[in-house]
């Protein structure tokens, strides 16, 4: 016998004795068996996975030639929203490919920010692979993105804003305000590793978006990738001192209206701290007493409208509410393409559900603020000296109980 060949094999705790010829054989039976198993492995591979009659073509022309309320209901715009929307797309960022067309691949972006939906689930719905939905999908994120640089802006109106001129409450006391600025925390996926820089004070991983916004509710500015742990101050002085960001500061004597959390300076316009504030503190405890409180009370009310921004924002894109596992470098590009689609779908359809509890606005043309800041001790006195005189006039012309 070979000593080199062993003469023994185990099958569980019983030792089979086994000459040279009996253990070659006994291999060759073996190999034999592994192999058709890959065999079998490999025909299954074989079959074809995407093989519904419905492709993704014909779905999304289905769709766009159905019923008027599934194009909303899957695509989260209506129909010629939609169309008008590809047509932009198509003329300037990306084009047809020779199995995906600029609607398909907008269909495919849409659905999985508007639904949260997976890319695998996509790709059985769009009858693609997994490697082209997600080609598409970075594809149109990209392409929004780079629209988002010519409608997330400021924008024109001559005069006094007409939601503030038409309402006692706010004209002539806001009427030089050009908007509002405020953070949300949109949720983050990232690796166990970096969590806690991205875990905020309510435990939730996620990233803080520092937006401004019009009163027609679009949004002017939007500032994405700080980590939840970050305050909304520290977010807002980064997105206005650095020059790339491109911040539109407001005009000369005009000013956003902030929260409590950020500086006084001129161009922002805070609320008194230490006094009753949101609306609910009113509405617990009766009408407001003194001036600052008036003022208080009239300015959360007129900076509701960032708050409604949010809310439309994230009710309209489930992906906001609960971010895939996309790399982290993504993540802001998709809030970043979820508010161009915001302000395309708001400038394009004044009817939308989202936005049909909104007071009736004017949209403007498109306005170009400087860019220049001033956090110096002189530009705080001036901004609180501001607040003092609209305050005290505010509360000197009360008609009554607020």
């Amino acid at each position: 016998m070979n000593p080199n060949v062993p003469n023994f094999v185990f099958y569980g705790a019983v030792d089979h004795v086994m000459d040279d010829d009996d253990w070659f054989e006994e291999m060759f039976l073996n190999l034999l068996h592994i192999e058709a198993l890959c065999d079998e492995e490999n025909e299954v591979d074989r079959i074809p996975q995407r093989t519904s009659a419905l492709t993704g073509a014909a779905f999304v022309h289905e769709v766009l030639h159905g019923h008027p309320g599934t194009c909303y209901e899957l695509f989260r715009m209506k129909r010629d929203t939609f169309i008008s929307l590809a047509d932009v797309l198509r003329a300037n960022y990306i084009q047809d490919t020779r199995t995906v067309s600029v609607e398909e691949s907008l269909a495919i972006f849409c659905l999985i920010v508007g639904h949260r939906q997976g890319m695998r689930v996509a790709a059985d719905r769009f009858q693609h692979s997994t490697e082209t939905i997600s080609r598409n999908f970075m594809c149109v994120m990209r392409a929004l993105c780079n629209l988002g640089k010519s409608i997330i802006r400021p924008r024109n109106v001559d005069g006094v804003h007409p939601y503030i001129q038409e309402n006692p409450k706010y004209y002539p006391w806001f009427q030089n305000c050009v908007g509002a600025i405020d953070g949300t925390h949109i949720k983050a996926w990232v690796p166990a590793q970096k969590q806690n820089a991205f875990r905020g004070r309510k435990g939730v991983v996620s990233q803080n978006v520092v937006c401004a916004c019009n009163f027609d509710m679009m949004f002017t500015f939007v500032y994405t990738g700080w980590e939840g742990t970050t305050n909304d101050s520290r977010v807002f002085y980064d997105a206005i001192t650095r020059p790339e960001n491109e911040f539109p500061t407001a005009p000369e004597d005009h000013y956003y209206l902030v929260d409590s959390g950020f500086p006084c300076y001129m161009g922002y316009l805070p609320p008194y701290r230490g006094e009753r504030y949101h609306l609910q503190d009113f509405r617990n405890g009766g009408d407001p007493q003194g001036f600052k409180e008036l003022f208080n009370y009239r300015h959360s009310s007129l900076r509701m409208v960032i708050e409604r921004c949010f809310g439309v924002l994230k009710t309209r894109f489930h992906v906001l509410n609960g971010m895939p596992k996309y790399k982290v470098c993504r993540q802001p590009l998709v809030v970043n393409a979820c508010c161009t689609l915001h302000n395309f779908i708001r400038q394009a359809n004044r009817n939308d559900m989202f936005f049909e509890h909104a007071p009736p606005v004017i949209l403007g043309d498109g306005a170009d603020y400087p860019n220049h800041y001033d956090f110096s001790d002189a530009s705080a006195l001036n901004m609180a000296n501001t607040r003092d005189q609209i305050a005290q006039l505010m509360w000197d012309n009360r008609p009554g109980p607020n």
